[in-house]
């Protein structure tokens, strides 16, 4: 009987010890959803026709305020345009560049530009992650005919790569903006 219980002691004595091993292992590092207040999309025309600019913001995050939405002008009949997105968190000071940190996580990250049925509009990509797969925050958009419409843009978080557009994406999206535009 003196032995069982001997080795019961034995068997829980190395249990516990077990259980309560030292863990090594570094946590694994979060990388938190960034924020984003505003988004400013700058249309450099390569002629010399005037310069777009389209901005949404929200400096109040997920609060109660609408963004404030604003474009600059018209885009014109037959002009190419070199575009440009930047993201900011201005809820710090100095404002944040979030372009950054999207330009850093290539390979995690695509902006993909939606253009409404009525805009005569064309976008390709001229930004690129370390396999050659798009990125966008930098691309060209080519205005067609006289037309109206929306053009959308759109940020995912770990889309699939390489993909087929937004809908075979997959992934989180990061922030997304409508711009009403025109072209004359």
């Amino acid at each position: 009987m003196k032995t069982i219980k001997t080795l019961s002691l034995a068997v829980v004595a190395a249990l516990s010890f077990a259980s309560c091993s030292d863990d090594d292992d570094t946590p694994e590092i979060v990388n938190e959803e960034e924020v984003i207040t505003t988004m400013t999309v700058t249309l450099t025309p390569t002629d010399d026709s005037e310069t777009i600019t389209l901005q949404s913001r929200d400096l109040d995050g997920d609060g109660s305020d609408a963004p404030v939405i604003t474009v600059s002008g018209n885009l014109v009949s037959g002009t190419t345009y070199n575009g440009a997105i930047v993201l900011l968190n201005e809820t710090e000071s100095p404002a944040e560049d979030i372009t950054e940190e999207v330009a850093d996580e290539s390979d995690e990250h695509q902006f993909f530009y939606t253009i409404s049925s009525g805009l005569d509009a064309t976008t390709e990509y001229t930004s690129f992650d370390e396999d050659g797969n798009p990125l966008g925050t930098t691309f060209i958009l080519t205005a067609g005919a006289a037309s109206s419409g929306t053009l959308t843009f759109t940020l995912r978080h770990e889309p699939t790569k390489p993909n087929d557009g937004i809908e075979s994406a997959g992934g989180e999206t990061d922030i997304l903006v409508s711009f009403d535009v025109s072209v004359e």
